[in-house]
């Protein structure tokens, strides 16, 4: 077992599994998949519940989806998902530059969590963890979140942020795993993926 099959779009996911030495092959979804049907919210739904959720989920149809690919290679599955809470708020991705600056305006001068879950399928067992660190941003001048929605970077970023972007400038303390903010906690995904039998 040299790979494994990474069932996400996420550049930052394929450039973290690559630091920690772990080959990728991508498992996307089909053009007859409602991925984003996945990420939906449930009314009332904890931000720490959702995420799992979300996660288990994701592997569900990416293991249908190896199915589907009579004679693929065996190889462990990985799926993540982040999210990132207000308290019991749960900030998705924004629809719009509105909503961007909705967000970043929630989050200006606060304390938030980000929240992640990685889940690997190894056959017909699959194990998943969780990771949840708290990140603080100081107040966000009006400019500074206009300048940073204009550059497109909080699009298709939970909480309208990424923290490898220049929006590193406004964060105050980060409390927790820096790879779980950017979307793939590597010190539970090396545990995860030893366990489903990877050298990592």
């Amino acid at each position: 077992m040299t790979f494994v099959y990474l069932a996400s779009q996420s550049p930052r996911r394929r450039q973290l599994l690559a630091q920690i030495g772990v080959r990728v092959e991508l498992l996307l979804p089909r053009a007859d998949e409602d991925a984003e049907a996945l990420e939906a919210e449930r009314p009332g739904e904890l931000p720490a519940d959702y995420v799992e959720r979300v996660t288990r989920a994701k592997l569900k149809a990416a293991r249908a989806r190896l199915r589907v690919n009579g004679g693929a290679p065996d190889a462990p599955i990985l799926c993540a998902d982040t999210t990132v809470a207000l308290g019991r708020r749960i900030l998705g991705k924004p629809r719009d530059a509105d909503d961007a600056i909705a967000t970043l305006t929630a989050l200006s001068g606060r304390t938030h969590r980000v929240i992640t879950a990685v889940a690997v399928a190894a056959g017909r067992r699959e194990r998943l963890e969780v990771s949840c660190s708290h990140v603080s941003v100081a107040a966000l001048p009006v400019a500074a979140i206009a300048a940073y929605v204009a550059s497109g970077e909080p699009f298709g970023k939970a909480g309208a942020y990424a923290i490898q972007s220049s929006f590193a400038a406004w964060i105050e303390r980060i409390e927790g795993s820096y790879s779980g903010i950017m979307g793939l906690p590597l010190f539970e995904t090396a545990r995860l993926l030893r366990w489903a039998g990877l050298a990592v």
